[in-house]
């Protein structure tokens, strides 16, 4: 590993480190052509008690009247220094409301993680081990149905079901409203995420279940798993036995190079549940043109789909040494 590992890190940043300016720009550029006007949106419903003197004041207070490449300009010599600039939806420094919602989002995030990739792992292993049979045709319409299913409508359908209809489970936020902190426990912190997290895990585990079915077949087709079925094991025994390490080694490389589309998937899940993440940072920085907290958080989105990729590239290389050449 100490050979191909350094090699592969210094790569990697090396691509990092041209991808970060690029995507501020993008960034940017996207923020500045929204319709969105900024100080609207700060001022809200105090519209008709605002006049042009203070709409200007607050304008110049956010440095919203300065040119959009003085304000680019500005914005990157401080991102240089570690300074992100100022969230104008919650004025408070990007960097602050960043670092006190992202274990909220990474919580989300990663329980949603272990639980598609537990389910989608296993149920490809059952797919694929009685493949032709009615498990696999029953798990493969599944994931089908899945991979169609948009994330708000399963997050609509859980509330109304768990929620509304049986009352098992609550609706919204990562603690029963109106209580302090340190006053809830961590049972009532769990029932708050079972929701949230079962409508991100839908996200993905369609195609990780495919991927898992095709490379336990292919594993199942090998000289290998045919010489150990004519000894009398099961395709379920080999499923879960020798063809487990072929077949998930693939489904985990898949699943963490699609990070991104779980944090995607969070915006959703955050905004129905009103979950106090980066996710519903983001729909209130996009409905309000916060263009600083949109691009602190769009540029630690990329941060945290470079550090899955990076996984991924990791992973792949451990389960098959031959890429290990590769950049």
């Amino acid at each position: 590993m100490s050979g191909w590992l350094p090699a592969l890190l210094a790569g990697r940043l090396i691509r990092l480190a041209w991808l970060l300016p690029l995507a501020a720009v993008g960034l940017f550029w996207l923020v500045s052509l929204a319709p969105i006007d900024p100080v609207q949106a700060y001022v809200g419903g105090r519209t008709s008690q605002i006049g042009p003197e203070q709409r200007e004041a607050i304008a110049a207070a956010w440095g919203l009247d300065r040119p959009a490449v003085e304000r680019f300009a500005s914005w990157l010599a401080g991102a240089a220094q570690g300074d992100l600039g100022r969230s104008i939806s919650y004025n408070a420094p990007v960097a602050e409301v960043i670092a006190r919602r992202f274990p909220a989002s990474l919580a989300l995030i990663g329980a949603a993680f272990v639980l598609s990739f537990a389910l989608g792992s296993a149920l490809g292993l059952i797919a694929g081990a009685t493949r032709g049979r009615w498990p696999d045709r029953a798990i493969r319409a599944a994931a089908v149905v899945l991979s169609a299913s948009p994330g708000f409508w399963v997050a609509i359908l859980l509330i109304a079901v768990f929620a509304v209809g049986l009352g098992w489970l609550p609706a919204c936020c990562a603690a029963p409203p109106g209580r302090l902190a340190d006053e809830v426990s961590a049972a009532e912190r769990w029932r708050h995420m079972i929701l949230p997290v079962a409508t991100l895990s839908v996200v993905g585990i369609g195609p990780l279940i495919l991927h898992t079915r095709q490379s336990l077949i292919a594993f199942l087709e090998s000289p290998a798993a045919r010489h150990l079925g004519a000894h009398g094991a099961s395709p379920l025994r080999l499923a879960f036995g020798p063809g487990l390490r072929h077949a998930v080694g693939v489904a985990l490389t898949l699943h963490l190079a699609g990070a991104g589309e779980l944090f995607g998937g969070s915006v959703l899940a955050e905004a129905v549940f009103a979950w106090p993440g980066l996710g519903q940072a983001t729909v209130r920085a996009a409905t309000g043109a916060d263009a600083p907290l949109l691009m602190g958080i769009g540029l630690a989105t990329l941060l945290f789909v470079f550090a899955g990729n990076l996984a991924a590239d990791i992973a792949a290389r451990l389960a098959d040494p031959r890429l290990r050449g590769r950049a």
